[in-house]
């Protein structure tokens, strides 16, 4: 023991540093005597010395470098307890590969879950246009900006009532499918309608209730290259009726009379009358398609004064919706009604007997017939209306016994 030699603290810390954890000495080597301190006593060694250590000797490395661990014991923990290491690919196995596209690849999303597959955004839009149509975008802006204008009152109505927005939007839009669906409107000559300028439409007029009449205007506005609108002449009784009389005034529609009509003409308009009124509306069923009395031919004067010409008009299909068998004068009094319709299911089925008959029609359109040839003062002429009235509903009626003859069914 009195041989033993004592390597000095210090020259243990710089041996460590210049030769390494790995001097290749033994666990039995000298330098034990200093994990001893002073007092001879064995100092309990640290957590990091008892970790087996890496080098060319078979037990470990020195005693200089668990020295050296050991001062810097606690640092060396706080940076194992902060600091990661990275995870590097094993070499063995070959670069990693990306994950397979459509397959999960076992990531979290940056909410710390499972990420879900989600519905994509074209699936979306194209389960919409299955179901909407492919313009439901446009159609859906078109609305909304309708129904902001409607809210903040940014619409337009002439001194008749008329508004245009509402009866292209909204109206039209409702009658459509009932001329193009349930009576499965055929449209022939609409051409002969002017592209521009004023035009009088004369039309026969039957069905019971005036649905002819709707069906005329969007045949006019939907089937006319130049997209003209028709605004019909009605009744006293239709703008008497609370509901009826506003939406007569919004889709256009005016009181018959020769003012009224003689301002649209003049303002460039397709206008349209059915000279028959009440008295072809309500006729009995055993006389569909005989023309009833023109009356005195006030549409002829109103047309000779503005100089527009005459379009015949004849509508098949219409007489045969309601087939009136009967009409209740008395009840017609009581309501105030010019006639009181009796038909096969009305008004004996209830709501469900004023359902129309799903009939087949055919709107066809003649040749106009000029008026501004004529002088100025032609308009008072007695004869000269007698002859046109009398040409215009002549070429109507032949038109209906024509269009009656090629007619296969009234339902098809």
């Amino acid at each position: 023991m009195t041989d033993a030699k004592v390597i000095p603290f210090d020259d243990d810390r710089d041996r460590s540093r210049g030769s390494g954890a790995s001097s290749g000495r033994s666990p039995g080597d000298g330098s034990r005597s200093s994990r001893t301190g002073r007092s001879g006593a064995p100092k309990p060694p640290d957590a990091t010395d008892s970790a087996p250590q890496t080098g060319s000797g078979s037990g470990g490395g020195s005693d200089a470098g668990r020295g050296g661990r050991r001062r810097s014991g606690r640092s060396t923990r706080r940076s194992r307890l902060t600091t990661v290491p990275e995870q590097q690919p094993d070499a063995a196995q070959g670069p990693e590969e990306p994950p397979v596209q459509g397959e999960p690849d076992g990531t979290d999303d940056a909410s710390g879950t499972d990420s879900a597959p989600q519905p994509a955004a074209g699936e979306l839009s194209g389960l919409l246009e299955r179901v909407l149509g492919t313009d439901w975008e446009t159609r859906a802006s078109r609305g909304l900006a309708f129904l902001r204008r409607r809210i903040t009152g940014e619409y337009e109505v002439d001194d008749f009532g008329y508004d245009q927005e509402l009866t292209d939007q909204v109206l039209m839009t409702l009658l459509r499918p009932v001329f193009e669906k349930y009576f499965r409107v055929e449209v022939r000559g609409v051409e002969n309608i002017p592209a521009d300028g004023a035009a009088l439409v004369v039309a026969n007029h039957s069905g019971t209730l005036p649905l002819d009449g709707l069906m005329l205007q969007v045949a006019v506005h939907d089937q006319h290259p130049a997209d003209r609108h028709l605004r019909l002449l009605g009744a006293d009784l239709v703008f008497v009726l609370p509901l009826v009389n506003t939406l007569a005034r919004k889709a256009g529609h005016t009181l018959a009379c020769a003012e009224d009509a003689q301002t649209l003409l003049e303002r460039g308009e397709v206008v349209g009358v059915m000279p028959e009124g009440f008295k072809g509306l309500g006729k009995p069923f055993a006389d569909r398609y005989k023309l009833q009395r023109f009356g005195r031919g006030g549409f002829v004067s109103t047309a000779l004064r503005a100089g527009a010409p005459i379009v015949p008009c004849s509508i098949v299909g219409a007489e045969e919706i309601y087939p009136m068998v009967g009409n209740s004068r008395t009840l017609a009094r009581l309501l105030g009604f010019p006639y009181f319709p009796l038909t096969p299911t009305f008004p004996w089925l209830g709501p469900l007997g004023a359902v129309p008959l799903p009939t087949k029609w055919t709107i066809q359109f003649g040749e106009p017939i000029p008026t501004d040839g004529y002088p100025p003062e032609a308009a008072e002429d007695p004869m000269l209306m007698f002859n046109l009235t009398d040409q215009v509903r002549e070429t109507i009626q032949h038109t209906l016994y024509k269009l009656l003859v090629r007619r296969r069914s009234v339902f098809f």
